[in-house]
């Protein structure tokens, strides 16, 4: 991998991780479609410590706030009933789903479902799924003829059930093209919950995910050397600094907006795709043969 190579997918990988977008199908498009390697599973989870760096230090009231209650609260039991100390519980609840499902498909991820097709199938059909969970939320914050508004939920209403229910939604990006956002916030509008709770509980609930991913890839990688350690931690460094702004700017963007521009752009991306399959313009398994 070139230097040039690792700045081009550090900025995608910053650009379009946190947006409901799916940065693991566009880090692969962009190998595919500029003719380079696919930069494969061990590239993307690696550099995914840098955005998810650029997590940590964007909500570290929050998580310091979260981890010290939850320690607490291993020792004094009156503090199992703070609202902090339970989210550091539903994170761990949350993050079983993917971590267990993570380890059974490690080869599947790595190979068959880096297929262009299947991430253009993923990328309109989740689109679709988090339009559908938009317009509901917009119609009950908004209300509609004759409808009085409806309040929908903070996260201090969020419990064991619904926290693995994101688990599963957060699992399901695993495959190249659903976006752990996207399922995430799509499962938290679909069960009810306010744009900016579902949005920072996906932000928290990948944080060990991410992390433990990206340390699991680092042991293979420097075990096996097929990383090339220099461009990959200038794209990483990239990833952060670009995936600091994007929170950011992510974080306003939701309190006011529809998530509809996100849908129409996967949408389209995904049928252009299809079509560059289907004409020959792309192989489905265009970049793969190395990394």
């Amino acid at each position: 991998m070139s230097w040039f190579e690792s700045f081009i997918l550090g900025l995608v990988q910053g650009l379009t991780e946190f947006l409901p977008i799916s940065s693991s199908a566009h880090l692969r498009l962009t190998a595919a479609f500029a003719g380079w390697h696919d930069p494969g599973a061990a590239f993307t989870a690696i550099t995914q410590i840098g955005t998810e760096t650029a997590v940590l230090i964007y909500f570290r009231k929050d998580i310091a706030r979260i981890v010290s209650a939850w320690f607490r609260s291993l020792a004094d039991k009156t503090m199992r009933s703070d609202h902090d100390a339970q989210m550091g519980w539903l994170v761990i609840v949350g993050s079983l789903p993917i971590g267990v499902l993570g380890v059974t498909f490690k080869d599947q991820i790595e190979g068959p479902f880096r297929d262009l097709r299947l991430i253009a199938t993923t990328l309109i059909v989740m689109g679709v799924v988090l339009g559908i969970a938009d317009r509901l939320a917009a119609r009950d914050e908004n209300g509609g003829k004759h409808r009085a508004v409806k309040e929908r939920k903070t996260l201090r209403e969020l419990g064991v059930r619904d926290g693995l229910i994101y688990g599963v939604c957060q699992a399901m990006a695993l495959v190249p093209g659903v976006s752990r956002s996207g399922a995430t916030i799509s499962g938290g509008l679909l069960m009810g919950y306010k744009r900016e709770a579902a949005a920072r509980y996906s932000f928290l609930l990948a944080i060990p995910a991410v992390l433990a991913s990206g340390l699991f890839e680092l042991k293979d990688a420097g075990e096996g050397g097929h990383v090339s350690w220099g461009p990959t931690i200038f794209a990483t460094l990239i990833a952060f600094a670009v995936g600091y702004a994007v929170i950011a700017w992510f974080m306003k963007f939701i309190s006011t907006k529809s998530f509809m521009p996100f849908v129409y752009y996967r949408v389209l991306l995904g049928i252009v795709l299809f079509a560059l399959v289907a004409t020959g313009v792309l192989s489905p398994h265009a970049g793969e043969s190395a990394g």
